[in-house]
């Protein structure tokens, strides 16, 4: 049976998860944003097959995540580091440690949230765009954008508000 294509859903969720949805594709992302680049770095991280590593590198280049650049040529040997869009995905992962930690680790952390510069720990939270304001993830939510299908806006105004 042929599996669903979600490329071209609505929901930004739906369409993000057919690029990244495979867990490989996500532990891939999560390595090449810490740094490594080469199939044998990523293999040796994973302890993945190499034709599973082959696909999902392939599929993450294809989506536009990470770019393959040669760095021998005799011979030919490919390197795969994170295009902007890739960067980007770095909030994801960063929302799946803190997700994790909170309700995963109960043995303690194993992997902390920190600011790059200092080493401090911090908190994930959203800004409001006009001010930059900080708030609270807890205080968020999600409504029909301004091109929301009639279907999509009759499904979010479903969705009852957080009091």
């Amino acid at each position: 049976m042929q599996r669903k294509t979600l490329a071209d859903a609505e929901c930004p969720i739906a369409r993000s998860l057919e690029r990244v949805g495979e867990w490989w594709s996500i532990l891939i992302m999560r390595d090449a944003l810490q740094g490594l680049r080469r199939f044998d770095e990523f293999a040796r991280s994973l302890e993945i097959a190499p034709n599973m590593l082959t696909r999902r590198l392939n599929s993450l280049v294809e989506a536009g995540l990470l770019e393959r650049q040669a760095y021998s040529q005799r011979p030919l040997r490919y390197q795969y580091v994170p295009t902007a869009k890739g960067e980007d995905f770095r909030v994801v992962l960063m929302a799946f440690v803190a997700w994790g930690n909170r309700h995963y680790a109960q043995e303690g952390e194993s992997v902390q949230l920190v600011e790059r510069a200092t080493g401090r720990p911090v908190r994930q939270l959203m800004a409001d765009i006009s001010d930059g304001h900080s708030i609270p993830l807890d205080q968020c939510t999600v409504q029909a954008g301004p091109n929301a299908s009639a279907e999509m806006r009759l499904r979010l105004g479903a969705i009852p508000k957080p009091s």
